[in-house]
């Protein structure tokens, strides 16, 4: 069985996910939150460390694909 933690955002940051993540795939802000830890900690492991260039380009890349405004 998974065990889960508690993440806590400011509001309004949760309020703008929210809004980002209307008409996509996610269900909710902590499916969000999990893809793209998941995806920032695959990026890391792969190249050692990640470089803030490199935490762009994910944001770029999940932006063109319509997951962030």
């Amino acid at each position: 069985m998974t065990e889960y933690t508690t993440v806590s955002i400011p509001k309004e940051l949760a309020d703008r996910v929210e809004e980002t993540i209307e008409g996509t795939s996610f269900s909710s802000t902590s499916d969000l939150v999990r893809f793209l830890l998941r995806s920032i900690v695959v990026q890391h492991q792969r190249s050692g460390e990640l470089t803030e260039a490199e935490f762009a380009d994910i944001a770029d890349q999940l932006r063109d694909l319509g997951y962030l405004k």
